[in-house]
């Protein structure tokens, strides 16, 4: 059982409580860049929340090398699958000495893994970790977030980097919160948010919110809540949002074109095609449509090259793949290396069109070689965004086209993609404009007003 000094010792979080003066500021950082790594590297534990294209990797490679600068011991760079060859290579490119693990060993000052490769790594020997697409680990199981969370939990420095902490669900940066070892996720959601049926249940002692509550802001608590953020955090979409001009970053045109095909056979008890409802009929017309919508997908992107063709289901990448000349699937029952190697093959150029899942290949690859891509719709609007800024991005030479495939009874989940979409780009201004803005704050400020206190407390 052990004693309750060790069970605080297990829970305390051993992190350091500030950063370090940088020791090693490289004139390849755009000013913006160096802005954010030099405040990154003083905060000590902290998140850059910069938008795709904007050097997350540069930067998150100058911090890795600062850290064991001071240090003297190695940095754990995480990554998604495929990401490690190109975390490799820019580190290369910038005379960063950043290298690929596999089995747990360390063979640079940056070592470089998988997220689902951390079991093999002794935390004790790593001064710092960074979290590429920090975001994404929202698409692993509990046990592997619960992984990353405690591996981090006593290493010195941290650094969380994504182009967004959570395009349409802002309470999820208590996620982020935790991991660098600030206030708890549920502690945020109790200091500022409540949930609208006022509900909770408890799970092994511990209290949880119920699925589906639609959590909101307390009436006071918006302005503080940004404040509490841009004490650990930092957000940018554009350079001006710091106050940088934006030359050399500007995105170019997006064309998102609707495509609804027809079914050829209609759900059973019914004579014509109307639009899905609820999560059994969704399912439902997805699966009897499957060969309806590959089709016009692999028409789509008959003369891309090279292209895209993201899926949800193992049967529609099968086929895509089956339909789509030149085309490689990319599956999760692959084994991990051919994985790494098939993406990093469409990269170099070596694939026409790559069939696969935004949970697999969504976060942290850069696609710019590419600008065609079809996706069939759903409704997770971080996995859509996530899948088009893959190939959208700043660096990108020409206008990309993402071509939306759905049925006539998918026509409600596209209505609700596209609702969180505009209510995702409304959250990421306000994310922006309120983070910056909380840095003005005069904090300087005298509190000499009296306040009347109960007697019962006195």
């Amino acid at each position: 059982m052990g004693t309750y000094a060790e069970y605080l010792k297990r829970k305390a979080q051993m992190g350091s409580t500030s950063g370090f003066e940088p020791l090693w500021m490289p004139d390849f950082l755009f000013p913006p860049q160096v802005y954010l790594t030099d405040w990154a590297i003083r905060q000590g534990r902290g998140a850059q929340f910069a938008d795709c294209g904007l050097g997350k990797t540069p930067m998150a490679l100058v911090w890795g090398q600062n850290v064991y600068k001071r240090t003297g011991k190695p940095v754990l760079l995480l990554t998604r699958l495929g990401v490690t060859g190109q975390m490799e290579t820019e580190g290369a490119k910038f005379g960063i000495d950043a290298e690929i693990s596999r089995d747990g060993k360390i063979p640079a000052g940056i070592t470089v893994t998988n997220y689902e490769r951390l079991e093999h790594f002794d935390r004790d020997k790593f001064g710092g970790v960074i979290c590429d697409e920090s975001s994404a680990l929202k698409s692993y199981d509990s046990v592997r977030k619960a992984m990353v969370t405690e591996f981090m939990r006593t290493v010195p420095y941290r650094l969380l980097a994504t182009a967004t902490p959570s395009p349409n669900d802002h309470t999820e940066l208590g996620t982020s919160s935790e991991a660098l070892g600030y206030l708890g996720h549920m502690d945020m959601l109790g200091r500022f948010f409540t949930n609208k049926e006022k509900t909770s249940k408890t799970m092994g002692g511990k209290w949880r919110p119920r699925a589906g509550e639609e959590w909101r802001f307390k009436g006071h608590a918006e302005d503080l809540f940004w404040r509490w953020v841009s004490s650990w955090a930092r957000a940018m979409r554009k350079p001006s949002d710091l106050g940088f001009p934006d030359d050399g970053f500007v995105l170019p045109p997006l064309e998102t074109r609707r495509n609804i095909v027809e079914a050829r056979t209609v759900k059973e008890g019914t004579l014509f095609d109307v639009a899905a409802v609820g999560l059994s009929e969704e399912r439902e017309e997805a699966a009897r449509t499957i060969t309806e919508r590959c089709e016009k997908a692999a028409d789509l992107l008959s003369d891309a090259a090279p292209g895209i063709a993201w899926c949800h289901r193992n049967d529609e990448g099968d086929l895509l793949a089956k339909l789509i000349p030149g085309a490689i699937q990319v599956a999760g029952s692959d084994p991990v290396e051919a994985k790494e190697e098939r993406l990093a093959a469409f990269g170099r150029g070596e694939i026409r069109v790559l069939v696969t899942k935004p949970r697999i290949a969504s976060w942290g690859l850069n696609y710019q070689n590419c600008h065609r891509m079809t996706y069939f719709v759903d409704h997770s609007f971080e996995a859509y965004y996530q899948a088009v800024r893959r190939c959208w991005r700043f660096g990108q030479q020409h206008p990309v086209t993402v071509d939306v495939v759905t049925t006539t009874g998918g026509k409600r989940v596209l209505a609700n993609l596209e609702s969180k979409a505009v209510k995702a780009d409304q959250m990421f201004s306000s994310l922006t404009a309120h983070m910056n803005n909380a840095l003005a704050i005069d904090r300087s400020a005298a509190y000499t007003k009296d306040v009347e206190v109960p007697s019962w407390v006195r």
